[in-house]
Parts: C-alpha cells; sequence; structure tokens
C-alpha cells in the first residue's frame, strides 16, 4: 500500500442508511454507510441488543481482531461469553463512528462528485453521529436497544441517546465522560488540530487527492492527546526518568527518555490506522457537545422524566473527565427522577483505565447489566 494510501476497508461489513441524513449544521448528506461488527445472537423480539459507541480513537472491533489494521480488539475484557457484556445473553452491536475512518462515511470517503470529501464533508456533531445510528439500529430492525454503553467519546454517545430518544433506550451507561467538553479539553484538541493543519502535507484538507498525508502533524495530535489519556503516576510508574536505551544523556534534541520514545511511538503507529481529517471532525464534534445547552443550561430538564436507566463510572485519576464531571451528570440524573447508579473506581491508571484491567469496574457492570436484563426479561 502506498504511503498516501487510506485504509482499505473493503471487506468490513457496511450498511447504506436507507435515506438521507440531516446533520445539525443544516447540510444533508445524502448517502451515508455505516461500517459495523456484532457479536452474539439476537432473541427472538430482538429485545438483548446492546450498542457499544467508542471513543476518539476507537473503531467497531471492541471485541474481535481489526482485519484492515491487524490491531486486536480494543474492549477484549468486557464483551465476550461469559464477561460482563456476555455474548451468550446479549446480542452485541459496534459501529463506527459518521465522520470516522473505518468504513463509515466521512472525509476520506468519496463524495457525489467521486473524489474524496476532505474538507468538504460537513461539520458534524454527537448528535449527528447518534441519528446515523438510530437510523441504522432501525434499519437492522430493532425497535429499541437493551443498552447504549461506551466510554469517553463512547460516553456521550450513551448520554445523547437516552436524551435524544428515551423511548429506544432501556439502560444507558456513560463510563469516563462528560455532559459537555471542558474548556481545557477543547484546549487539548484544539492544539491537535492544528498541528495537523500545520502540516504542508494537510493540503487544505485535499491531501489525499494530491498524494499525501499530513503524517508528522497527525502523529504530534496524536500524541498531545495521548498525554491526556494517562496519570502522572502511571507514568512515573512506568516510566518516571528512565533514559531510553542509553547510559546518559545525549545533549541533544533525540528521544533520550523513555517517555519521550513512548510518546513517539504513539504518534507514529497511530499515522498508519487513522485519518488526518477525521481527526479534526471528531475532535470538533466533541467539542461541539454540551447536553445542557438545550435546555438553558439546565441539564437535569433534558432528562425530566426519564424511563432509561443508567450507570455511570469514573476513574479517580482521570483528569480527561475527571470524577466531578461524572458526578455532575449523576445529580442532574437524580435532580430528573431518573433511577441512576454511580461509581467512582480507585485507580491510578488515569483516562484509559475503562480499557484496562479493573476487577470493580467489570464486576460492577456485568451486576448492572445482569439485574437490568432481569427486569427486561433477557
Amino acid at each position: 500500500m502506498p504511503d498516501n494510501a487510506p485504509p482499505q476497508t473493503s471487506a468490513l461489513r457496511v450498511l447504506s442508511l436507507p435515506e438521507p441524513l440531516k446533520l445539525d449544521c443544516g447540510e444533508t448528506l445524502d448517502q451515508v454507510e455505516i461500517a459495523y461488527e456484532s457479536w452474539g445472537e439476537p432473541n427472538a423480539d430482538r429485545s438483548n441488543a446492546i450498542l457499544i459507541c467508542h471513543a476518539l480513537t476507537g473503531d467497531q472491533f471492541a471485541a474481535s481482531k481489526n482485519p484492515v489494521t491487524g490491531r486486536p480488539a480494543w474492549w477484549p475484557r468486557v464483551i465476550g461469553p461469559g464477561l460482563a457484556i456476555d455474548t451468550d445473553r446479549y446480542y452485541v452491536i459496534a459501529t463506527n463512528v459518521l465522520g470516522g475512518c473505518m468504513g463509515t462515511t466521512g472525509p476520506a470517503s468519496k463524495a457525489p462528485d467521486g473524489k474524496p470529501y476532505g474538507t468538504r464533508f460537513p461539520v458534524i456533531t454527537i448528535g449527528d453521529m447518534v441519528r446515523a445510528q438510530r437510523a441504522f439500529i432501525a434499519a437492522l430492525g430493532i425497535d429499541s436497544l437493551f443498552s447504549v454503553i461506551g466510554g469517553s467519546m463512547g460516553g456521550m454517545q450513551a448520554l445523547e441517546w437516552a436524551a435524544q430518544a428515551p423511548e429506544q433506550v432501556f439502560t444507558s451507561v456513560p463510563i469516563a465522560t462528560s455532559a459537555r467538553h471542558s474548556a481545557q479539553n477543547i484546549a487539548f484538541y484544539e492544539v491537535g488540530r492544528q498541528a495537523i493543519m500545520a502540516d504542508p502535507d494537510w493540503c487544505e484538507g485535499n491531501y489525499l487527492a494530491e498524494g499525501k498525508r499530513p503524517s508528522r502533524g497527525l502523529a504530534i495530535a496524536r500524541m498531545a492527546a495521548h498525554i491526556t489519556y494517562v496519570s502522572e503516576s502511571a507514568l512515573k510508574r512506568k516510566f518516571d526518568r528512565g533514559l531510553q536505551d542509553r547510559e546518559k544523556t545525549s545533549f541533544s534534541f533525540d528521544a533520550d527518555f523513555q517517555v519521550e520514545s513512548y510518546l513517539r511511538y504513539q504518534g507514529h503507529s497511530f499515522v498508519d490506522r487513522f485519518d488526518a481529517n477525521s481527526y479534526l471532525y471528531v475532535t470538533r464534534a466533541m467539542d461541539y457537545f454540551d447536553l445542557s445547552s438545550r435546555s438553558e443550561g439546565r441539564l437535569a430538564d433534558v432528562f425530566r422524566d426519564t424511563p432509561v436507566r443508567f450507570c455511570v463510572f469514573s476513574f479517580s485519576s482521570d483528569w480527561h473527565y475527571p470524577p466531578e464531571a461524572n458526578r455532575e451528570i449523576t445529580r442532574a440524573l437524580i435532580a430528573a427522577g431518573a433511577e441512576v447508579s454511580y461509581l467512582d473506581i480507585q485507580s491510578d491508571k488515569g483516562h484509559d483505565a475503562f480499557l484496562l484491567e479493573e476487577p470493580i469496574y467489570e464486576k460492577a457492570l456485568a451486576g448492572f447489566l445482569s439485574a437490568s436484563a432481569e427486569l427486561r426479561g433477557i
């Protein structure tokens, strides 16, 4: 594959939405394809379906190897037979988000004129992502979901589902997330976007047509973002001030420290599996996310008298979406009269803890889903 080529996604499972998709920006996408994966089987009345919503750099391969990148599943500890999200009991579906780059329509997709959209792709929101998912779920013949589950940006989608279509969601599990993007997070993502757009190979967003890729800018964006996913204690435990393959500093700008080498690896490996314009669009969608804005700043009013059951998780060392942001969601849900459970997991692993081994978290998630399934007769 040439260096400038986008990932080859022809082997992915894709469903074309039957109707055009109207977006929050006022534009309409006439043709939308949703790439997805699934595990388990639907029961007779299709009441056991769970939708998994991925984070910024995730994809639909939550519980199986990605055939395009070769990367392993990103949530194998949680999804599978006998696990918290038990595929012997539930029909589990994961989609690549609108604006993504793993088969779902996004800026690297071909526009009606046969050329990649690039920055001609309309700006999207988390609400647009969920509307696309709702149309996709309806096309599968599923009237309502047993649960919508996601961490980080996936948690935003879980909240958006409950706000947009409460009658279609029995339970919602937002994990390590927020009901509105903070100024600090907007600032971090703006640094990443500027790094991409400052790369001369970005070509004003038309790099695919020019046979180029803004790899340096995208790598820097990934490095900046990745710092927010880990805690200081985790970095200290793993690297501290250890030197990389040397006994003393080089008095140069080489990667003297292990943490520098680690970040460079994270950046360089990312550019082979993600589209730079998708990074721009998806981070912008996160920046625009503010559920309380639709009710004059009163988050509780968004969920007033909702029938959805919620289970909210946070992690003590997460400074990207800190526990207080998740407690704010929980307080609003209580004020709205919702049935809600909240658990703050003590962990030193930072934001990425929701993807890593945390037995208490996994047990609590399994317990919530199992109890909710009993209520629904699954």
